[in-house]
């Protein structure tokens, strides 16, 4: 069966840095593309960032700037680099993959920057 496993979330101070990972296993078809979204308490989940099979990235502009989406094919994990966090990202962070026609959740991750 699929598997998304997140790691890398946890408490930070305002300006610090987290990297988030999320590996892929029992892929059924082929990885298209690969993102990162977050919910934060009371609101939508949004798309963070995206990486499609290419190599081509798109980023919310809350994070551009700040954060950079990575993928290692071979071991089916994307990774999300946040730099210079602000207590406004805190969230649960999510990895998306789409699996051909068919899209995969993590679990979530949580983050939390304090002030």
């Amino acid at each position: 069966q699929v598997q998304l496993v997140e790691s890398g979330g946890g408490l930070v101070q305002a300006g610090g840095s987290l990297r988030l990972s999320c590996a892929a296993s029992g892929i059924i078809f082929s990885i298209n593309a690969m993102a990162w979204y977050r919910q934060a308490p009371g609101k939508q989940r949004e798309l963070v960032a995206r990486i499609t099979s290419d190599g081509s990235t798109n980023y919310a502009d809350s994070v551009k700037g700040r954060s950079t989406i990575s993928r290692d094919m071979a071991k089916n994990t994307v990774y999300l680099q946040m730099n210079s966090l602000k207590p406004e990202d805190t969230a649960v962070y999510y990895c998306n993959i789409m699996d051909g026609p068919l899209n995969r959740w993590g679990q979530g991750t949580q983050v939390t920057v304090s002030s």
